[in-house]
This record gives structure tokens, sequence and C-alpha cells, in this order.
């Protein structure tokens, strides 16, 4: 394990030099909210979804964190109920890159770079992020903990040729309610696939939510930080180019705390013998 890569994550873990400015999309005609550098001109922009049943507020501590290494990190604050329409939240994701690029932030004194844009989102809201990136493109994807939605993002996938930063809990990633591995396989750009120790898909959301009424996981700390650093030093080195930060988008390196998972690579339980119609009829007999 390189000892470069530890001192990188352990650095994103915490915040950035930027001090943090927070604004209203709905200014400007989206609900939702924006968290930006203090200034700067030509900034690279993040348009983040949420999960099901959370909002944008839910996020505050990651798009604070973004915004803190130099990012304007903006959510809509839309399709919240038990119904959401997916391809809704992904209208929002993109409505919510162009007020970014096409409005001045701040005092004025920020600006966002049209083409260092990335469109990221948990759970449900990665998925509208990669219903998103197949209407337009831009220069990366992260999807946090995906989940699946209609229309399905790995039937969409094989169709977007941007790369991807893919990651999944280790409790979790083979339940119904990830689709990590098959949206990997199937994605047509580069794609990292890491996979975090000892966290669930819902380890992120933070504060008070509906989810815990149902018995969702609680907020998982190690797992938001570590969360935190992954998403910042790959788009880092995705839309501003940063090679200090390289690791984060080489499926090869070895990240503490992580697993890179070879999307294509045969699966234990694929490997396992299946039975037959015959032999399960006999089980079921004994």
């Amino acid at each position: 394990m390189s000892a470069s890569v530890k001192s990188l994550l352990s650095t994103l873990t915490s915040k950035g030099p930027h001090r943090v400015l927070r604004g209203n999309l709905a200014i400007a005609g989206q609900p939702g909210v924006v968290y930006t550098p203090e200034s700067g001109l030509n900034l690279p922009a993040v348009a983040f979804g949420h999960s099901w049943l959370t909002s944008a507020s839910n996020y505050r501590g990651l798009l604070e964190h973004l915004a803190s290494w130099g990012f304007v990190a903006a959510a809509p604050d839309t399709e919240r109920g038990p119904i959401p329409s997916h391809l809704g939240l992904a209208t929002d994701l993109l409505t919510t890159l162009d007020i970014c690029t096409r409005v001045r932030l701040g005092d004025g004194t920020i600006s966002v770079h049209p083409d260092r844009l990335a469109l990221a989102g948990h759970a449900m809201g990665a998925g509208a992020a990669v219903i998103a990136a197949a209407q337009r493109k831009v220069a990366a994807v992260a999807a946090l903990y995906p989940a699946p939605t209609a229309p399905s993002a790995e039937t969409l996938a094989p169709d977007i040729d941007i790369p991807a930063l893919i990651l999944a809990g280790a409790t979790d990633i083979d339940s119904v309610s990830s689709n990590a591995i098959p949206l990997a396989t199937a994605w047509a750009g580069p794609v990292v696939l890491r996979q975090l120790d000892g966290a669930s898909h819902n380890g992120i959301i933070e504060g008070r939510r509906v989810l815990a009424a149902l018995g969702a996981g609680k907020h998982e700390a190690k797992t938001a930080r570590t969360t935190r650093a992954l998403l910042t030093g790959y788009l880092l080195h995705q839309l501003l180019g940063d090679k200090t930060y390289a690791p984060f988008a080489d499926p090869e390196a070895v990240i503490p705390h992580t697993t890179s998972i070879d999307p294509h690579a045969p699966r234990d339980e694929e490997k396992k013998p299946k039975l037959s119609v015959g032999q399960i009829s006999q089980l079921l007999r004994r």
C-alpha cells in the first residue's frame, strides 16, 4: 500500500482550504441549494442527486466538503416523496448545471467552467445522475451506492462513454438495493468500482430522515469520511486534471478501507454449480 495514497486519503477526509458560502437555487427558479468556495473563476461544478425519501439537506456535509476543495456543489431539492420521478430528478440535475454555468454566483466573483462539470448522486440520485448523463455529456459521473431506477441506469450505461466512479458498500453490494455491479459492467467509458469496507448503502445520509423510521441503518461516520475523500480525489483528477490525485481514478490503485472490484470478473455466486430442476426436487422431498 502506497504511503502517498494513505496520506492523500487522510488529507482529503479533512476540509479543503476554501471558506464555503451557501446559496439558494430557488432564486434562479430551481428548488435546491448550492455551496461554493468564497471566490474563484472557471471553477468545476458538481450537480448532486439525493436518495429516496431524503432531501438536499441530508448531504450538507458532503456538499460543503466539495466546496471547501474548490468545487461548486449544487443539489436540487425535488422528487422527495414516496413515489418520485427519476426522470424528473435527472432533468432537475441538468437544470442545476445550467444555473451553475450561466449565472454568476455569489457577488459575481464566482463562475463555473462549462467543460468542468460532473453529475453525481446517492442511491436513487446516482441513478438519476446516470439518466442525466445519457442526455448530456459531462466530464465525469459519480454514482455513490447506486440503487435501481426507472429507466434503469444499466440499460443506459452502454451509451455513456465518459469516466465514472461507482462506490458500493461491502455489506450490501450483492443485495437487491444495489445495482453497482451491473452498472459498472455495462458502463461504456472508463470506470472505477470500489467497495468500501464495512459500509452500507445508506451510511452517508446525514441528520434526521424518514428512512430511519422505516428501519434503515444509521449514519456511518467512517463511511461518510471515506466517501467524501474518494469522491473529492476522483473529481480533482477528472475535472481539473490534477495528477496528484490520479490514484483515485485508477482501478488498480490500492486505497485504504476500500477494495477495487473488476465488474467483469466472475462473482462467487456465479462460480457455484447450479442445481438442476431434478436436484431441487430431490432436495425438497428430503
